[in-house]
C-alpha cells in the first residue's frame, strides 16, 4: 500500500473496522491517540489517512493492512462494473469512479444492487427456458460463495480448532495415519462406527450418516484422500457442532438453504484443518517451495484439498503465499472460486477461454503453468498471474475414474512466483505472457480468436466483405 505518493481517502473502510470491533468513534479515537473530531473527519473522506495512522490501526487492532485496499463488501468494483455493463443500463454511463465510490463507501448499498441484479438475471433466465416460477434457484451457493470470498477464505477460529484436535489426535500416535486416529477417537468418545459400504448400495450417496445405528457409511467410490476429509468432516461435527452452528448463526443467511450450507462449508474448512494444520501446513508449504505433490503426499490429502488449503493461508503472524482457486467442468461451468488474492473472476460469467485451465483436460493428471495478464483497470496497470492447471476427480468418482472430469486452476500474482517450485527453471525476466480477459461479454481486448460473444457495451461493427480473426469485430477496439 503507497502511503507517500498519493492521499489515501479510506473513511468507508475505517468505518466498517470501527463497528466490526463494536467500536465507538471515542472509543476507537482514544485507542489511537487521536481526536474523535479528527477520526469523524478521516471516517466522512474530508481528511486522508496518514501513514502514522495507519501503523496504529496495524499495531493497535492487528490489522493487515493489505486489507484496507479490498473491497469489504461482496459486491467489489470488478461485480458492479460487470452489473453496470448490461444493457439494461444502456443510457446510463455509470464513471467507473462512481463505482468505485459505491464500492467503497456504500458497500451495504453495493451489496443490494448485486442482489436485485442476481434476482433479476435468474428470473430473466427463468423466462427465457420457459421456466416455472417455482424452479430451483441457486442463490444459497451464491450467498455462501460470496459469504466465504468477502472473509478471503480464511476463519481463524477453525485453524485454531483444527490445530488442536489435530495435535491432541497424534499426541502419543506411532506412525499411524491421521484417519484411523479420527476413527478411533469417533468409536471411543462418540461411539460412531465408519463402514465402507458398496456403491451400489449407497446409490447417489458418497457419505451418509445413520443416526440410529451411529454410523458414518462412507462409499467405496471414494478416493482414500476422499474418505479420510469424510472421517474428519465426520468428526468436526461431533467435536464442534455446537461452535459450528454459532458460526452458521453469525454468518446471517437470509435462507434456511443458504444457512445449512454454509455450516456444511465450515464444517469442510475445519475438516481442512484438521487434516492439514494451519501452523504444518504453512511450515511445509514454505519448505517445499508450494510443492503440490509433495503437499499431497505430506498431508495425505488430494489435489484439490492441498490447492484449497492454500488459498486459506492468511493468518497475520504466518502468512502464505496469495492463492486464487477456481474450478470448472469441461462445459465451462464454474463450481468454486476462492481467492486470497484479488483475482478478478467474473462474477457472472466463466473465465477466459486463452487461459490453460481448460487445455489441460487435454493433459489429464498433468501440471500446466502459464503466465497470464489481466487488462488495466481505473487506473490500475495490469495484473500479471503465475498459474497452474490440473485436472481432478469428480466427487463419487475418484476411485473409479482416470481424474478428468473437473480442472482446477490457481495461481498468485507474478511477483510471487519465484517462491513457487513449478516456477523454477522459468525465466520469470523474460517473460512469456498471455493477455487474457473477464468472461467474453465484458471483455475489450481485441482480436481475439478465442471470442465466445462480443462485448456487451460495445456495438458490433459488421459489414458485408471484411474477415477479421475475431469472430466478433466491435467498435471501439
Amino acid at each position: 500500500m503507497e502511503t507517500t505518493d498519493r492521499k489515501l481517502f479510506l473513511g468507508g473502510r475505517l468505518k466498517r473496522l470501527r463497528r466490526s470491533l463494536n467500536l465507538t468513534q471515542t472509543g476507537m479515537a482514544a485507542d489511537l491517540a487521536v481526536s474523535p473530531s479528527y477520526l469523524n473527519h478521516i471516517e466522512r473522506n474530508q481528511r486522508p489517512v496518514s501513514a502514522q495512522l495507519l501503523l496504529r490501526l496495524a499495531e493497535t487492532y492487528d490489522v493487515d493492512l493489505r486489507e484496507l485496499n479490498r473491497p469489504a463488501g461482496q459486491a467489489g468494483e470488478a461485480e458492479l462494473a460487470e452489473i453496470f455493463a448490461d444493457p439494461l443500463f444502456k443510457g446510463l454511463a455509470v464513471p467507473r469512479h462512481e463505482i468505485l465510490q459505491l464500492a467503497d463507501d456504500a458497500p451495504a448499498a453495493a451489496d443490494a444492487v448485486l442482489r436485485l441484479y442476481r434476482t433479476f438475471t435468474e428470473a430473466r433466465t427463468r423466462e427465457r427456458i420457459g421456466a416455472r416460477d417455482d424452479a430451483t434457484d441457486h442463490t444459497p451457493a451464491d450467498r455462501v460463495r460470496d459469504y466465504i470470498q468477502s472473509r478471503n477464505n480464511h476463519f481463524p477460529d477453525l485453524d485454531l480448532m483444527g490445530e488442536a484436535l489435530h495435535a491432541d489426535l497424534t499426541r502419543n500416535a506411532t506412525g499411524e495415519e491421521v484417519e484411523a486416529l479420527a476413527r478411533r477417537r469417533l468409536a471411543d468418545r462418540h461411539n460412531l462406527a465408519v463402514r465402507v459400504m458398496p456403491a451400489e448400495v449407497m446409490v447417489e450417496w458418497t457419505r451418509r450418516f445413520d443416526p440410529h445405528r451411529r454410523r458414518l457409511l462412507i462409499s467405496e467410490s471414494l478416493g482414500h484422500a476422499s474418505r479420510a476429509f469424510a472421517v474428519a468432516c465426520q468428526l468436526a461435527l461431533s467435536e464442534h457442532e455446537a461452535d459450528l452452528e454459532a458460526m452458521a448463526d453469525a454468518a446471517d443467511m437470509p435462507d434456511p438453504a443458504s444457512r445449512r450450507l454454509v455450516k456444511v462449508s465450515l464444517t469442510n474448512s475445519l475438516a481442512a484443518a484438521i487434516l492439514m494444520p494451519y501452523a504444518a501446513f504453512h511450515r511445509t508449504a514454505e519448505d517445499t517451495g508450494y510443492d503440490l505433490p509433495r503437499l499431497q503426499a505430506r498431508f495425505g490429502v488430494s489435489f484439490e484439498q492441498a490447492a484449497q488449503r492454500l488459498t486459506t493461508l492468511s493468518r497475520p503472524t504466518a502468512r502464505g503465499v496469495p492463492f486464487f482457486l477456481m474450478r470448472v467442468d469441461q462445459a465451462g461451468n464454474v463450481s468454486k472460486r476462492y481467492a486470497s488474492a484479488a483475482f478478478p473472476f467474473a462474477r457472472f460469467g466463466g473465465s477466459c477461454p486463452r487461459w490453460r485451465l481448460y487445455s489441460a483436460f487435454r493433459t489429464p493428471g498433468r501440471l500446466v503453468t502459464q503466465i497470464i495478464e489481466t487488462p488495466a483497470q481505473d487506473g490500475k496497470p495490469a495484473g500479471q498471474w503465475f498459474t497452474l492447471a490440473r485436472t481432478v476427480d469428480r466427487q463419487g468418482r475418484d476411485a473409479f475414474s482416470e481424474g478428468a472430469d473437473l480442472a482446477i486452476g490457481i495461481g498468485c500474482e507474478l511477483k510471487h512466483a519465484h517462491r513457487l517450485s513449478a516456477a523454477r527453471g522459468i525465466d520469470l525476466a523474460t517473460l512469456d505472457v498471455t493477455p487474457i480477459g473477464p468472461a467474453c461479454r465484458l471483455c475489450h481486448r481485441h482480436p481475439c480468436a478465442e471470442r465466445a460473444a462480443p462485448p456487451i457495451d460495445r456495438p458490433l461493427a459488421v459489414d458485408d466483405w471484411s474477415k477479421s480473426v475475431s469472430p466478433y469485430p466491435f467498435a471501439g477496439a
